[in-house]
C-alpha cells in the first residue's frame, strides 16, 4: 500500500474504538519476533506533562549523542509526528511499508479467533518495529491512556515514569485519584527505576504501594530531587534543579511555564536514573538537550501581531496551568478566547479558570466523534461574559478571534488537542 492507503487503513482502524487490554498487543508482537524486547526503553505516564517530559528526555539524549525513538499521540498535523528518530519525523513510504507488513498479520490474528487490534495498539506496534529496524540506541515512549492496560504498556522499561495524577479519562480510568493512580501505576515493573512529581499525598501512598511491591526505588521529584523555579517569560522558564547527582543551575528550556520547571527535574531524574543501569549522561548535555527542546501547542507564542498564544488545555489540571501562564506570565490588555472541548472534560470548571480572564469568548466545535453538544459551551460562558460567539467552523472561529484582537490584546486559542491542531494549521498556512 501507499501513504495514502495506508492512512485510509489506520483510519478505518478507530472503529475498534479504545479496547483494554494486551493480550492483542502482545499476541502481534510475538509475531513480529517480539521486538520490543530488545530496545532500551524510558516510558513516560501520567494526566499532563507526559509529551513535554517525553520531549526533554528525547533531546538530552539525542544530544549525548545517541540515536533516540520517540513515540506520541496524538499528532498537531501529520501522522508522521508520531514516530520520530533524532527529531526527524517518521518517512510517509515507511509507514506504508510497515503497514504493508503488519495487515497481513492483524487478519491472522483474526482468524485465529483474536479481536482486531485496536488503530492505537497497531501505531504502537509500527513505531516499535520501526525503531528496532532502524536500531535505535534508546525510545522515549509515552503512554496513550492510563497504564497498566495501555499498549505501549507492552514494554520492559529501564525507567518508568509518572508525571503527575489528576481527574482525566475517568469513563475509562476509575472516579477517583486514587483508582487513575494505580492504573498509571501500571507501567511500574520489577527491574525498572521509577520516577514522579506527583504530589497529591493519595496519588504518592499508591504510587508508593506499587513501588513497594515490585522491590523499585521510587524517586521522587520535590522530595528526593529538588527544583527551582527561576524565571518564566513569554520566552522560556529559567529554573534551577538539585538532582541526585549534582546541582544544575539556570538551567532554561524554551516551554513556558512554572510547570515546566517539574516537568524539566522530571526528565533530569529520569536520566539520572540511567546511571542505575551504566549509563551515564553529562551535565552539559542535560544543559543543552533542555534549551533545545521543542513541544508545539504548549503555551506557544505562535505570533507576536497580533498576539497569538495557542495551548492544548484539554483537561482541568491544563486550564489551571494556562490560568497562572495568563495571569503571572502573559501582558495583554483585553483577552480573547478560542476555545472548543469534548463533552467528556470538564467543560464547565475549565470555564470557571478562564473565562473571567477573558473580554471575549468564542466556542467553537473539535472535529472528534467525542464532541457531544459542543454549544452548551456558550451558555456556561455567558456567566461570564455577554460577549459569547458560537462559530462551528474552526477556522472561521480563528478568524473571528483575529478580528477582535487589537495591537495590545492576546488571542489564546485552547482546548481539544483536534480543535488546537486543526487552529494552528490555518495559522500556519495563513502565515
Amino acid at each position: 500500500m501507499n501513504y495514502q492507503e495506508a492512512l485510509d487503513y489506520l483510519k478505518q482502524l478507530t472503529k475498534f474504538g479504545w479496547n483494554p487490554g494486551l493480550f492483542r498487543i502482545q499476541k502481534l508482537m510475538e509475531m513480529l519476533g517480539n521486538p520490543e524486547q530488545k530496545l532500551k526503553v524510558i516510558h513516560i505516564g501520567g494526566t499532563n506533562g507526559k509529551g513535554s517530559t517525553s520531549a526533554m528526555v528525547t533531546s538530552i539524549l539525542q544530544q549525548a549523542g545517541y540515536r533516540v525513538g520517540l513515540f506520541t499521540s496524538p499528532h498537531l498535523h501529520s501522522y508522521t509526528e508520531r514516530v520520530q528518530i533524532n527529531g526527524k519525523q517518521i518517512p510517509p513510504e515507511r509507514i506504508a511499508e510497515l503497514l504493508t507488513t503488519l495487515k497481513p498479520l492483524l487478519e491472522e490474528m483474526v482468524a485465529a479467533g483474536y479481536e482486531h487490534p485496536t488503530e492505537f495498539e497497531v501505531n504502537t506496534a509500527l513505531a516499535l518495529l520501526y525503531f528496532y529496524r532502524e536500531q535505535v540506541d534508546y525510545c522515549v515512549l509515552e503512554v496513550g491512556l492510563g497504564g497498566a492496560i495501555d499498549s505501549t504498556n507492552v514494554v520492559q522499561p529501564l525507567v518508568a515514569v509518572i508525571t503527575n495524577v489528576g481527574m482525566d479519562h475517568m469513563d475509562y480510568l476509575g472516579n477517583t485519584l486514587t483508582e487513575i493512580a494505580r492504573v498509571k501505576a501500571g507501567i511500574i515493573k520489577r527491574g525498572v527505576r521509577a520516577v514522579t512529581a506527583a504530589d497529591r499525598p493519595e496519588v504518592l501512598k499508591v504510587i508508593e504501594g506499587v513501588c513497594k511491591e515490585k522491590g523499585v526505588e521510587l524517586v521522587h521529584v520535590g522530595r528526593d530531587i529538588a527544583y527551582e523555579v527561576k524565571n518564566v517569560t513569554p520566552a522560556g522558564t529559567c529554573f534551577s534543579v538539585k538532582g541526585l547527582k549534582q546541582d544544575y543551575n539556570d538551567l532554561f528550556t524554551p516551554l513556558v511555564g512554572s510547570h515546566q520547571a517539574v516537568n524539566g527535574a522530571t526528565a533530569v531524574a529520569a536520566i539520572e536514573s540511567l546511571a542505575h543501569f551504566g549509563i551515564e549522561i553529562a551535565p552539559e548535555h542535560i544543559r543543552k538537550g533542555l534549551a533545545l527542546t521543542s513541544w508545539p501547542a504548549r503555551l506557544e507564542l505562535f505570533q507576536k501581531d497580533p498576539a497569538v498564544l495557542i495551548d492544548a488545555a484539554h483537561n482541568l489540571d491544563g486550564a489551571r496551568t494556562l490560568q497562572e501562564a495568563l495571569q503571572n506570565v502573559f501582558t495583554f490588555k483585553r483577552l480573547v478566547l478560542v476555545i472548543g472541548m469534548l463533552a467528556d472534560k470538564e467543560r464547565e470548571k475549565v470555564l470557571a479558570l478562564l473565562a473571567p480572564l477573558a473580554d471575549s469568548i468564542i466556542v467553537t466545535k473539535p472535529n472528534s466523534p467525542r464532541v457531544g453538544q459542543w454549544q452548551d459551551m456558550a451558555q456556561m460562558a455567558k456567566k461570564y461574559t455577554s460577549n459569547v460567539y458560537l462559530v462551528e467552523d474552526i477556522a472561521a472561529a480563528v478568524e473571528k478571534g483575529l478580528s477582535l484582537t487589537g495591537p495590545d490584546d492576546l488571542l489564546c486559542i485552547t482546548g481539544s488537542i483536534y480543535m488546537v491542531a486543526e487552529a494552528r494549521a490555518f495559522l500556519l498556512s495563513n502565515k
